[in-house]
């Protein structure tokens, strides 16, 4: 699945697109200046998304992806 379809399926099971996953990582004290905080690991990220909009792995792996700035709504 690409980058982009991992975004879509999120949205359509969350209401949820990058800006507003970043507002909630933000929330949730994840980030700071929009930036992931160097002591929050990707297993961290994976348990909030599963716990509270019950997403798989893989689609909160895109999720963490996203916060730590290796893909952004552009990434194919």
């Amino acid at each position: 699945m690409s980058f982009q379809g991992y975004l879509k399926t999120i949205k359509e099971k969350t209401g949820l697109g990058p800006d507003d996953l970043r507002k909630k990582a933000a929330e949730k004290q994840f980030t700071e200046h929009g930036q992931l905080k160097a002591n929050v690991k990707a297993g961290e990220i994976v348990n909030w998304l599963k716990e509270e909009y019950d997403l798989g792995h893989g689609h909160s792996m895109a999720v963490y992806a996203l916060l730590k700035g290796i893909k952004n709504e552009n990434s194919e």
